[in-house]
């Protein structure tokens, strides 16, 4: 049955003796206090990676505040704490800065406790590995604009749940107007989900399906829509169900990139089988309207919970420049109506369009994603949305 964790390098159970048992956080499993252990998994308490955001769990039940910077870390580069790699994998000696160096010099003879910006690496870490209810959990990125970073924002969420969870992750293309979710990994097949739905009879397993994905380096797949538009215009809201129930049995997240339009023919379904949303917008004004009345809509068709539950990314497309937009009123606006707003800063990385990796990100970047997962990764473990069966006009 799927809905375990594959077991891997990295995820044995450590020592009795292993001073990581010591360490604060170490609670046997990898997603934190109030989570059932899953055999044969272990905290991974010196993952390296550079998060350098704040969380106040005081504040507020069931909504997270927002993040700042620490000024604890210190960057040497794009995507580097201190010079180090930004998506790592394995346990390192000890967290990061001094308390690593000292470890280092004594021959791992003096160990010192993690510092705050590493407690609050791990606590980010926790939330984003938190586990799925149910064993599949299916998100909704969406949009009634176009160029705000939507399907960049969907693939660099998905990107960063599949490097730091064991289980799978898969970004499914449901644009009808030929969507470019593709264009955002390497491919390694030509199949389309129009391939999989006529051949959905035949799967059974695991390697079937993967027939039809192509993987990026991340572990992130990517199931692509149909090249020609006039094709892809007839994917409808029961092809997308057919599609949703395959995929279900074999990845633990979805992430559906939609079309700019919220009444194309597979909209219906999406938002129907949708668990949570993520509204993208560029912080300016014609966005933030836009985005404004993706909301306003989505309340008026009965989806007000996936609207008060969901989260508004505001995605930097640009250089700096002299826009008069007050961001920190912009995101008030869409605190007052969501469960919370992410900004994502400017990288050179994204703005060219190409294949997004995680690893040539600016590490402001990967920061601001790594807390989007982790919000998002807090709704993993509620029970599964009740699907609306209301009709699109």
């Amino acid at each position: 049955m799927y809905g375990g964790y594959p077991q891997g390098p990295g995820y044995a159970p450590l020592p009795e003796d292993d001073p990581d048992r010591q360490e604060p956080g170490y609670l046997g499993y990898p997603w934190g206090q109030g989570y059932p252990a899953a055999a044969g998994y272990a905290y991974d308490a010196d993952a390296r990676l550079p998060v350098e955001l704040f969380h106040d769990p005081d504040a507020g039940r069931g909504r997270r505040m927002p993040y700042q910077a620490d000024p604890e870390y210190a960057s040497d580069g794009p995507g580097t704490p201190g010079g180090e790699p930004l998506f790592q994998g394995g346990r390192t000696a000890l967290g990061s800065g001094w308390r690593q160096g000292v470890y280092r010099v004594t021959g791992g003879l003096v160990r010192l406790g993690g510092s705050t910006a590493d407690l609050r690496r791990r606590d980010l870490i926790n939330r984003i590995r938190t586990p799925v209810a149910g064993g599949h959990h299916r998100i909704a990125v969406l949009s009634l604009k176009g160029g705000v970073g939507k399907t960049t924002t969907a693939v660099a969420l998905g990107a960063t749940f599949a490097t730091l969870r064991g289980d799978r992750v898969v970004a499914v293309d449901a644009n009808p107007d030929r969507g470019t979710l593709s264009d955002k990994v390497r491919l390694e097949t030509a199949a389309t989900i129009r391939d999989l739905l006529n051949e959905r009879d035949q799967i059974r397993r695991y390697a079937d399906v993967r027939a039809f994905t192509s993987q990026a380096p991340s572990r992130l797949e990517v199931l692509a829509s149909d090249r020609d538009p006039g094709i892809s215009v007839a994917f409808g809201a029961e092809d997308y169900r057919d599609a949703a129930r395959v995929l279900e049995h074999f990845y633990a997240i979805c992430l559906t990139d939609c079309g700019t339009g919220l009444l194309h023919s597979a909209m219906s379904g999406v938002l129907e089988l949708a668990d949570q949303i993520v509204v993208a917008s560029s912080p300016s004004v014609d966005g933030a309207r836009s985005a404004s009345a993706t909301l306003d809509w989505l309340e008026a068709h009965h989806y007000g919970d996936l609207v008060r539950y969901g989260v508004v990314v505001l995605s930097a497309i640009r250089p700096k420049s002299k826009s008069s937009v007050d961001l920190d009123r912009l995101e008030q606006h869409f605190a007052a109506r969501c469960r919370a707003v992410v900004r994502i800063p400017y990288d050179p990385h994204l703005e060219e369009g190409a294949e997004v990796e995680l690893e040539m990100l600016d590490r402001r970047t990967a920061d601001a994603y790594l807390a989007l997962a982790a919000i998002v990764g807090d709704r993993l473990a509620w029970p599964r949305r009740l699907t609306s069966r209301f009709a699109l006009p």
